[in-house]
């Protein structure tokens, strides 16, 4: 995956139409603008680069990817996933776990760089977050006007904060998807709080940060959420899928959660993913819900050269994958209640 890189005369014919696109685009309110967007030749998939104003005013950006073919004179109907980054991430590091498969499925990935209630890169599914994924298909359209989405079949996929915030998006937003995929997520907030000085720390981090790692991050939760969940247990709860069991099982939404026991990073899987996973099978038995258990590092398996294509195929978005799920890999369908 390749963003094109231009000589210094199309760099200035870009920041010119950059200048005269924001312009006109300022003077109708838009939220969004397209800033580049370029492939180096014969790449399968083209990145477009777009700003949108976040839930709280910020100018934010984020990646649009699409085929390399597609574009204002060959622009058919698309299926688009919305993908939010993991902790720390960034909507660019973020696309680059689907390699060419957009190209190959003939589908749009949308990755926002997002921001939190105070945080950019630690947003932990905060309410106005996720009302912002919701709006990226529309964002996405207004910056690039000749992009043409399916909106009868939007997708969210996601591992680790951007799995959590999945997750939030279909018990938030479940009229928008057709279908989500959240993995090595956290689903209770509290008990991740009061696990993260567990966090592995050795000598190198320990001369990085001046304490253990865990209560770095520890820090940064409670500045994005508020304070502490004894402090302040109403906002944790409301960014814990955990909270929302009965409106994700309600949803409709068809649901893949992917966790591993082997997870060093989001510990305990069994009391996070795996305990969602249950909870949604005792509160309906016929929520469309689809489990994946393994031993895999956290997130490697959202990678285009890992078990990704496995999971997009399952939203029907690689129908002709002959990638094999590996037999270390526990798969709990939906009708194996």
């Amino acid at each position: 995956m390749t963003t094109e890189e231009h000589s210094t005369k199309a760099r200035r014919h870009r920041r010119l139409t950059l200048l005269l696109v924001s312009t006109v685009a300022l003077g109708l309110g838009a939220t969004a603008v397209a800033v580049a967007g370029s492939a180096a030749p014969r790449a399968a998939v083209r990145t477009w680069t777009i700003h949108y104003t976040a839930h709280n005013g910020t100018d934010r950006l984020a990646q649009v990817v699409l085929p390399s073919w597609y574009g204002p004179t060959k622009n058919p109907l698309l299926p688009v996933i919305i993908s939010p980054h993991g902790r720390n991430g960034t909507g660019l590091s973020n696309t680059k776990y689907f390699g060419n498969l957009p190209a190959v499925g003939r589908f749009a990935v949308i990755s926002p760089d997002g921001m939190g209630r105070r945080l950019p890169s630690k947003s932990y599914a905060y309410r106005g977050q996720i009302d912002d994924l919701a709006k990226m298909p529309d964002l996405a359209e207004h910056a690039l006007p000749w992009l043409r989405l399916d909106r009868s079949r939007v997708y969210a996929l996601g591992s680790s904060m951007g799995g959590h915030e999945t997750l939030m998006l279909v018990a938030r937003h479940p009229k928008l998807l057709a279908g989500a995929v959240a993995m090595d997520s956290v689903t209770d907030l509290p008990r991740r709080y009061a696990q993260l000085p567990d966090t592995a720390c050795d000598s190198a981090c320990l001369k990085r940060w001046g304490k253990p790692y865990g209560i770095v991050l520890q820090a940064a939760m409670r500045e994005e959420v508020g304070g502490t969940p004894a402090q302040n247990p109403r906002a944790y709860e409301a960014r814990s899928p955990m909270a929302f069991v009965h409106a994700i099982a309600a949803s409709g939404v068809p649901l893949q959660i992917w966790w591993s026991t082997a997870d060093r990073i989001v510990t305990d899987q069994q009391h996070q993913s795996g305990t969602l996973f249950r909870t949604l099978r005792r509160v309906d038995p016929q929520t469309p819900v689809t489990g994946y258990v393994g031993r895999w590092p956290h997130s490697t398996e959202m990678k285009a050269s890992a078990l990704l294509p496995i999971a997009l195929r399952e939203l029907g978005l690689l129908p002709g994958t002959s990638k094999k799920l590996p037999k270390s890999v526990h798969h709990l369908p939906a009708e194996d209640v």
